[in-house]
């Protein structure tokens, strides 16, 4: 397995690693200044598409409900697994 991977040669001897040189720059030698990035992040907000104050409006409702339900399903869920745990152990 260890041969098909490229690690080891025909006689079993580790391969030296293969990997090229990075000629990439590293990531600290593009920074910028905090006044450029701020423009540049002001920038890209402007290019967001927001949802419309309706939109956000429905999609809290829908979030508000959901959590009523799933907290109630689990709620039920629980008691209905404790009363049945009670009376197991109760006999």
């Amino acid at each position: 397995m260890a041969k098909r991977q490229g690690f080891v040669d025909e006689e079993g001897t580790p391969v030296r690693d293969r990997r090229q040189p990075r000629n990439q720059p590293r990531p600290g030698e593009e920074r910028v200044g905090p006044a450029q990035f701020l423009r540049e992040v002001r920038g890209e907000l402007r290019k967001v598409s927001w949802p419309r104050r309706e939109e956000v409006v429905n999609y809290s409702i829908v979030v508000l409900v959901v959590l009523v339900l799933l907290t109630t399903a689990i709620g039920l869920l629980d008691w209905g697994f404790s009363e049945a745990i009670l009376k197991l152990f109760d006999r």
